[in-house]
């Protein structure tokens, strides 16, 4: 080992200022891992008003020609990634999903003898294995997968499950999950609550949040489904939706009386500070980072069991667990959070610790960088 910095080039099709749990994480990490001595390059597609070339919070962003009809795009950006990978000979690459990025990374490291790291982002029927499987060529592609990606970097037991059976070894297989800063994402003192409650205009009303994209996965109409019976059953209940997408307009038409939308916002935090418990209804999640960080802020959840949430939430403990598309039993947990204050505060409690224990960012960090530094090493032999 020498301190030479290890130069590992980030594919991934989306960078800020697009913004999904993906492009968070690595916007988290990387002030730790360039702490760590590790220099880091972001390339993704280049959409248009953005610049070539930007430096984003320190980290370089090379946004790079994807334009035209998707295979036309993917071909494009192919081509031009691999032109900036033999420039640029970086020590690795780490493909963020199983499409455009690792199939460029794939055939850098047939071309250019890179190592690559893949994450898969997410699992189920909307994953990234379950998508390519479905593609023209797909098991090929995989089969490509097997024989030169040196390491994937595995965020739930649902994705590892789904590697294992697609024939990827364990000795391939690193469980490395999305992290969360627990310094900043952290339960507020109580005169702290209540005055983030009045500043939010939560009034003195039990409330819900749910923090993500406004998708069709995300499953919000189903919470906009349930929310009058929970109303009738507690009257005033509130629902703060934070966040924007495709969806949201059809959402606020169908949203009725204790909803408010408040559209996207820079920083969450208050908002799960001054609330009383979150709730995931996705159908299909990777590891979530709203999820992650709610719980971090102190907030019992309740969440499909689908992705990474059955890892972190331990039924009746940190949270409640739900069938997916199941809006009767979605109700059902809702409203015995909504009902039972004591019950929220033990489970936020737990929540938090589970948390602190094992999802920590610093810890997520370090455990990243000795898998670059192993597959670095392992190359240069």
């Amino acid at each position: 080992m020498t301190n030479k910095p290890i130069h590992v080039a980030m594919l991934i099709l989306d960078y800020y200022p697009r913004v999904g749990g993906a492009q968070r994480q690595l916007a988290m990490l990387a002030p730790l891992l360039q702490a760590q001595n590790v220099q880091i390059s972001v390339l993704t597609r280049r959409f248009p008003g953005l610049p070539a070339f930007e430096m984003v919070d320190g980290v370089p962003v090379y946004r790079l020609p994807a334009g035209g009809p998707k295979p036309i795009a993917a071909a494009t950006f192919m081509a031009a990634a691999l032109w900036w990978l033999h420039q640029r000979r970086p020590d690795l690459i780490h493909a963020y999903s199983f499409l455009s990025p690792l199939a460029t990374a794939v055939l850098a490291k047939r071309l250019l003898h890179i190592p690559v790291i893949a994450k898969v982002l997410r699992g189920g029927l909307l994953g990234d294995v379950y998508r390519l499987q479905r593609k023209p060529l797909g098991n090929y592609r995989l089969a490509q997968y097997r024989q030169h990606v040196s390491a994937f970097a595995v965020i739930s037991a649902e994705i590892d499950a789904e590697l294992a059976s697609i024939g990827i070894p364990d000795s391939k297989r690193y469980f490395i999950p999305n992290g969360v800063d627990t310094g900043k994402f952290a339960p507020a003192a109580p005169q702290q609550r209540a005055r983030l409650r009045r500043e939010l205009a939560l009034d003195e009303e039990v409330t819900a949040v749910y923090t993500g994209r406004l998708v069709p996965e995300k499953c919000v109409n189903h919470l906009l489904a349930i929310w009058p019976a929970l109303r009738n059953e507690q009257p005033g209940v509130q629902l703060i939706i934070l966040g924007d997408g495709p969806d949201e307009a059809r959402l606020r038409q169908e949203a009725g009386a204790g909803v408010r939308f408040v559209g996207r916002v820079d920083d969450v935090l208050p908002y799960l500070q001054a609330a009383d418990l979150f709730v995931l209804p996705s159908a299909t999640e990777g590891l979530s980072n709203s999820l992650l960080e709610a719980m971090a802020a102190g907030l019992p959840v309740v969440a499909t069991r689908v992705g990474g949430a059955p890892d972190v939430v331990t039924p009746g403990q940190s949270g409640l667990l739900v069938p997916p598309d199941d809006k009767v039993v979605l109700q059902q947990a809702v409203h015995t959070l909504l009902a039972d204050e004591g019950l929220r505060r033990r489970m936020a409690q737990q929540a938090r610790q589970v948390i602190v224990e094992r999802y920590g960012l610093v810890a997520v960090a370090r455990k990243l960088m000795e898998l670059y530094t192993a597959v670095a090493d392992q190359n240069a032999i």
